[in-house]
């Protein structure tokens, strides 16, 4: 058996979205740039503390982009980079296996 390295595929995947919050915010950004406060209603259970951590980590892993507006309020908008589109197929196979499996979590 292969020793799990730092160099080891799943092992840098997981680096990138491991956690439990990370696969969760690009699933619900994929479709199109979203705000703080609704990512927040999306995502059960995440809180301010957590949301506002995984963003900004994100951020600078080139995930996501933040688009902060010029207007009284501020406006913020995150949506997802060209390099966070190549999880898509990653993230769509979680989600064919979560389907697939659903009933043996639930």
């Amino acid at each position: 058996m292969k020793k799990c390295t730092s160099d080891n595929p799943v092992n840098i995947t997981l680096k990138v979205v491991g956690g439990k919050w990370k696969a969760l915010i690009l699933w619900y950004l994929k479709e199109g740039p979203m705000r703080y406060s609704d990512l927040g209603r999306e995502i059960t259970g995440v809180t301010q503390k957590m949301l506002t951590q995984q963003l900004r980590e994100m951020e600078l892993e080139g995930l996501i982009e933040r688009k902060v507006y010029p207007v009284v309020p501020p406006k913020v908008e995150y949506s997802v980079t060209e390099y966070g589109h190549t999880l898509e197929p990653v993230l769509d196979a979680l989600a064919a296996w979560g389907e697939k499996h659903k009933k043996r979590s639930l």
